[in-house]
């Protein structure tokens, strides 16, 4: 039977890694950092979305956010009918800590369903506009069918058209997360100051 040859030092020595660093300078071949994510689409509000998460359905005012015709008309409308339907049943003081209590809530609601839409500050989300109307005539009552006719109409006003200082307040806070959820709120205050401020005006002026 023929010998075979004994292994050689090679054969049972491990194998050496020679580290090699990777080129650098302008030519070197860059890799993207492991975070990098692509930015999300903008998600379309849908009734589905709304039933989603309860967020939502604040942000989008019970479904009045949804409107395909100026969302936040309809939103101020459905704001204003529930106030009528609270006054039936809760006095001043209750109202205003339920006002009081909206706002911390509609920061976390707007600044959550803004952020699942993939916008900043989308014209769905309305629960800003609900909270400036109830303010407005929270503090306007007791007033007549009129009187909150003409509060509706200067608040849509100047949410809409956002003249100083409302326009300054809406730039304030632009941006995603919880800096752009509480601006989408802010302008809605500001809105709802400024309403107050020329109803307390024409009243001082026997205008109504």
């Amino acid at each position: 039977m023929p010998f075979q040859n004994p292994p050689s030092v090679q054969d049972v020595e491990p194998k050496r890694f020679t580290f090699r660093p990777e080129p650098t300078g302008a030519g070197a071949p860059r890799s993207a950092p492991d975070s990098a994510a692509p930015p999300r689409a903008p998600v379309r509000p849908t009734l589905a979305f709304m039933l989603h998460h309860p967020a939502h359905c604040l942000g989008l005012g019970f479904g009045s956010g949804l409107s395909p015709i100026a969302p936040g008309t309809a939103g101020t409308l459905w704001g204003w009918g529930v106030f009528v339907l609270l006054q039936q049943v809760l006095n001043a003081w209750q109202l205003g800590m339920l006002i009081t209590l909206s706002i911390p809530v509609g920061w976390w609601a707007c600044t959550v369903t803004a952020r699942n839409l993939g916008r900043d500050d989308p014209g769905c989300v309305v629960w800003d506009e609900v909270v400036g109307i109830w303010l407005v005539l929270w503090l306007l009552a007791p007033a007549g069918w009129p009187g909150q006719l003409l509060a509706f109409a200067l608040f849509r006003l100047f949410d809409a058209a956002k003249p100083q200082p409302v326009r300054w307040a809406d730039r304030c806070f632009k941006g995603s997360g919880w800096r752009g959820g509480w601006g989408i709120m802010f302008d809605d205050l500001v809105a709802a100051f400024c309403t107050l401020l020329v109803l307390a005006g024409g009243r001082h002026l026997g205008m109504w």
